[in-house]
């Protein structure tokens, strides 16, 4: 007997027969003897719809009263599946976040995860039932309810199996695992069958969408073993550990069969056009002028990911580019307009049309050379770099952003990443 948490995201539980197909996959894993607990999202839309609601009704909103509302979507699709389980035959009950409870932090609409009370879900397992429990939700002190933050589900699932010390944690979304890139861009992506936790967490942070930095940050804390799968294969498929989508482990369990010579290069490369570059010209260039930039950019919670400064003027000054997620480059003008007394640079300028791209691979710690296949690779093609950020796993580059997908094309080919048998 294996005990497995199941996750279905938003689009799994989009209406009431996605909901029943659903209960029908439960079951199966019921049937072959395990102890199952599932992890739902709201239905696809409704999470969005909820957080509107509470904009109409004041932009000044209380975060607490919020977090009961938008947490309401996951409550309906857990009490619904819990219902279709009972029709299939299948013991269920529905467990609210406070009922468990999840401890959260105080941190309303981005609470994060302190501790999970497995004590009465043990108890329902025990006694054969299918614990179905909203994900994205927790309880705070004074036991108001609390969410996680968009995406939270998968960290619910995550912290869920962890405290349970499930055998697994399978994620259903509707992708059918981890490929080597987005197969839309490149239609030779080859599936992975294992990606290191470090790996995932570089390409999640990098711009891959299959998992929540978040929940690949605490599944490898935790060592707990993921699998992301499809929940729109065939009803008759193979059980999910007979036929595993993307197994997202330790480096330990890496097998010999994975470590083939392109697996040992790199395991994928990802895209985000959901940056904003910003450059400042003519900062001083003096101690104390750097800081002078990024601490009130940190003060305002905002992440700076690239950075270049450039060689210093003649007049003793320099430009310096970042970037910053597109979302906050409003804030981030506001921020260092009102600083620009401060730090003394004579103009700001932004562009938003631009792509970072990534090469993630945990084999750069022994081989040589990726970074200068990349540059060659979009050199020849006229790509120009902006930027470069490094990790010990992971190189990534700015470029502009028209030349996004061929970068990724050119890229995976460079790499040896094309698989032979696509069509």
């Amino acid at each position: 007997m294996s005990r497995i948490v199941m996750k279905f995201g938003g689009t799994s539980m989009a209406g009431i027969e996605r909901i029943r197909s659903v209960a029908l996959r439960v079951k199966r894993e019921v049937d072959a003897g395990n102890q199952v607990a599932v992890v739902v999202s709201a239905m696809a839309g409704e999470t969005d719809r909820l957080v509107n609601f509470c904009r109409e009704a004041s932009s000044l909103y209380d975060p607490k009263e919020y977090d009961v509302v938008v947490s309401a979507g996951e409550q309906i699709t857990s009490g619904l599946l819990a219902i279709a389980l009972q029709a299939v035959g299948v013991p269920a009950r529905s467990w609210m976040g406070w009922q468990l409870p999840i401890r959260t932090s105080d941190g309303h609409a981005s609470a994060r995860i302190g501790e999970i009370d497995t004590t009465a879900l043990n108890e329902s397992l025990a006694r054969g039932e299918v614990a179905v429990i909203p994900g994205f939700q927790g309880v705070a002190t004074g036991e108001r309810v609390t969410t996680l933050g968009r995406g939270g589900s998968d960290t619910s699932a995550v912290a869920i199996a962890a405290a349970m010390q499930a055998d697994r944690c399978d994620i259903y979304t509707d992708v059918d695992g981890v490929y080597t890139t987005d197969p839309r861009i490149v239609p030779r992506a080859r599936k992975l069958k294992r990606v290191t936790y470090e790996e995932m967490l570089e390409l999640a942070s990098v711009g891959a969408k299959v998992l929540q930095t978040r929940s690949v940050g605490l599944a490898m804390k935790e060592k707990v073993r993921v699998q992301v799968l499809s929940s729109f294969t065939d009803a008759d498929a193979p059980m999910a550990d007979t036929l595993p989508g993307t197994m997202i482990v330790g480096e330990d369990e890496l097998g010999q069969e994975d470590i083939d010579v392109e697996r040992q290069l790199i395991t994928g490369i990802a895209h985000d056009k959901n940056e904003a570059k910003i450059t400042l010209t003519s900062v001083p260039d003096k101690p104390g002028s750097v800081g002078a930039i990024f601490t009130p950019l940190a003060q305002a919670n905002i992440n700076v990911d690239m950075i270049v400064q450039n060689v210093a003027h003649s007049t003793g000054s320099t430009d310096v580019t970042f970037t910053v997620p597109g979302a906050d480059l409003a804030r981030s003008l506001e921020v260092l307009g009102n600083a620009q007394g401060e730090i003394g640079y004579a103009e700001l300028v932004h562009d938003t049309r631009v792509a970072k791209i990534s090469v993630v691979g945990v084999g750069m710690r022994s081989h040589a050379g990726v970074a200068a296949t990349m540059f060659e690779t979009l050199g020849a093609r006229s790509i120009n770099i902006q930027a470069i950020t490094t990790s010990e796993i992971k190189v990534s580059v700015l470029i502009e952003e028209d030349y996004t997908e061929l970068a990724v094309r050119v890229l995976h080919t460079a790499y040896g990443l094309d698989s032979e048998d696509a069509a």
